[in-house]
């Protein structure tokens, strides 16, 4: 798929909302994706040209962060978090049972070309664990049976509503949210629940508050502060700053240099020797 007339109005909008042009890169490319549904060459090769850079620099940004991907995507993109504690809850068992029910393995779509199946790292979402993402919506507390479940659901085209989220669409349709583009969704769902505000409501049962800051009521004021507190010290040039950094730095480097301690943490292994510490063999 060639990118239309309209794609490349919307990318010059979004390259012009930055100061710097090149901070656009990352919603361009979330733009390129949910048109050719991943980072195509041309969509390299047409950022790098907007944003007055190499090709070799936005393939890197795009070879860097997973969110981008280089091979189509299914209509949906369905991550299962294997990260420590959503692994120990049961995510590990819920990504093997989703890998046997799709038929597919990691980074995968399915035949249908409706999921593609990642295991992910962490999704912020700890005190719902074990955690499953679709289309990056949350849904919580997963089971092996519910995962099942909610691919079944996506497959055959029904309404799915994420736990704490909006209505899931697609995985193109939340690239372009990605993008800065909006789809009306955004107030659909709670943000925060349960978990999340059991600190809040044991607070308010016990009608905790959060000390005052100080020059507020309840708290010090300024003017019970020592005097010496309040003067204010002598502006300092920039010339003067720098040349006192430098000293105190030519300092430390001297003293380093004649401890017999070990500063570069090389320990007594061949990379220490060479004044490398835990470096590469060619530096």
């Amino acid at each position: 798929m060639s990118l239309d007339d309209t794609t490349l109005t919307e990318l010059l909008e979004i390259a012009g909302r930055y100061p710097q042009a090149r901070s656009a890169l990352l919603p361009m490319l979330h733009l390129v994706q949910s048109v050719e549904g991943y980072v195509t060459a041309e969509g390299i090769e047409t950022c790098a040209d907007i944003l007055g850079l190499s090709q070799a620099d936005v393939s890197g940004v795009s070879t860097f962060y997973t969110m981008y991907k280089r091979r189509p995507m299914g209509e949906h993109h369905v991550g299962v978090c294997t990260n420590t504690l959503c692994a120990v809850m049961g995510g590990d068992e819920i990504f093997e049972r989703l890998e046997g029910h799709l038929d597919v393995g990691n980074d995968e779509t399915t035949e249908d070309g409706k999921v593609t199946l990642e295991h992910i790292e962490c999704n912020a979402a700890c005190d719902f664990a074990p955690v499953v993402m679709v289309n990056w919506e949350f849904f919580d507390n997963q089971t092996p049976e519910t995962a099942m479940q909610l691919v079944d659901a996506l497959r055959s085209g029904e309404t799915v509503r994420a736990t704490r989220g909006a209505t899931i669409t697609s995985w193109r349709q939340a690239e372009r949210v990605l993008a800065g583009f909006e789809d009306g969704l955004v107030d659909e769902g709670p943000a925060a629940a349960g978990p999340s505000l059991v600190g809040l409501d044991i607070a308010r049962e016990n009608a905790w508050q959060a000390p005052a800051m100080s020059g507020t009521a309840g708290g010090a004021s300024q003017a019970d502060a020592p005097a010496a507190a309040t003067t204010k010290a002598p502006t300092e040039s920039p010339e003067a700053a720098a040349e006192e950094s430098d000293t105190s730095r030519a300092e430390s480097e001297t003293t380093a240099a004649e401890s017999p301690a070990d500063t570069r943490g090389g320990g007594a292994g061949p990379r220490a020797a060479n004044g490398r510490g835990g470096g590469s063999e060619n530096g």
